[in-house]
């Protein structure tokens, strides 16, 4: 009996494959029988490398990790930038730029250039200078955007990539590979599963069947991220009890930052205090300095005779 897994990806027509002239050999296991010339993919088999990924992904999200999605052709572009918007995640949608996992610290500075005109743009910077400088500007924030608008804010490395079409995002693969990054991917009958960690059998072409996985990999990511979310929550209760715990048992009460900020005003209060106490006595001894002067002068000065 069909599971309703499977009778979702059946409607999405992931279980078509390629022309039976184009195929790899490394994919016969993940093939059901051919149709009219076409590969069919069996999807109890991709059903179950779902679930695989499923539990990956949700441990992996549940530990606060990132997943960057990879998409660049025209069939995928669109619902890659949606699904990886929806969860939260990074993402790349027009060409792969060479050396963006391996060379990570020169693509952040072509990021950091790209928010520096934003920056500039908003703090009024624009507005002091040339219609041709703003021109030249704008031009080179469109061309960054275009290429880092999915990783502005990546400050580190992803922990796992997942990527449509593995056989056209070789590159992508091979930097994956370098860094030990583990690597999701959706693998036609044309492409090679051994160079992925967790391949997902099922059809790169059509954009319902991308769609429909796409979705399946970000709907797991939020779950995962609920969870690291919950457990942020409750490590801050928590500490939270441990600390009123600690202040019973000592006597003390902590701080809140209501009576830091009286007990910061109560202490300028007493050095004013005390420097305007040092001020009058100077000034006391000022004043009376120049009567003690006087007073020995007169001590001095001879008397006269009679």
């Amino acid at each position: 009996m069909p599971t309703e897994l499977i009778k979702q990806l059946l409607e999405a027509g992931v279980h078509f494959g390629h022309r039976t002239s184009r195929w790899n050999p490394k994919m016969r296991r993940y093939i059901f029988g051919q149709r009219s010339g076409i590969y069919i993919i069996d999807l109890k088999k991709t059903e179950e490398c779902l679930n695989k990924t499923r539990d990956f992904l949700l441990d992996i999200t549940s530990k606060g990790e990132t997943v960057l999605f990879v998409g660049t052709k025209k069939q995928s572009q669109e619902v890659i930038q949606q699904e990886a918007t929806r969860c939260g995640m990074y993402y790349v949608t027009q060409r792969w730029l060479g050396g963006l996992l391996t060379n990570f610290s020169t693509i952040k500075k072509s990021i950091e250039r790209l928010k520096d005109i934003e920056r500039m743009r908003q703090d009024g910077t624009f507005e002091k200078l040339t219609k041709k400088e703003v021109a030249r500007l704008e031009k080179e924030s469109a061309k960054l955007q275009k290429n880092f608008g999915g990783i502005v804010n990546m400050e580190h490395l992803p922990r796992a990539i997942f990527v449509v079409d593995t056989k056209k995002e070789d590159t992508a693969v091979r930097e994956a590979r370098r860094l030990s990054i583990p690597i999701i991917g959706i693998v036609d009958t044309n492409s090679d599963p051994d160079l992925i960690d967790y391949p997902i059998p099922g059809n790169d072409d059509a954009t319902k069947s991308i769609r429909m996985i796409s979705s399946f990999i970000a709907d797991s990511i939020i779950e995962g991220r609920k969870r690291f979310l919950s457990y942020l929550s409750q490590e801050g209760v928590t500490i939270k009890t441990e600390e009123e715990r600690a202040s019973v048992m000592t006597g003390i009460t902590p701080l809140t930052p209501e009576s830091e900020v009286e007990l910061e005003e109560t202490e300028e209060l007493k050095i004013k205090e005390i420097e305007e106490m040092i001020e009058d006595k100077q000034l006391s001894e000022e004043e009376t300095r120049p009567t003690k002067k006087a007073a020995r002068l007169r001590m001095q000065r001879p008397t006269k005779k009679g």
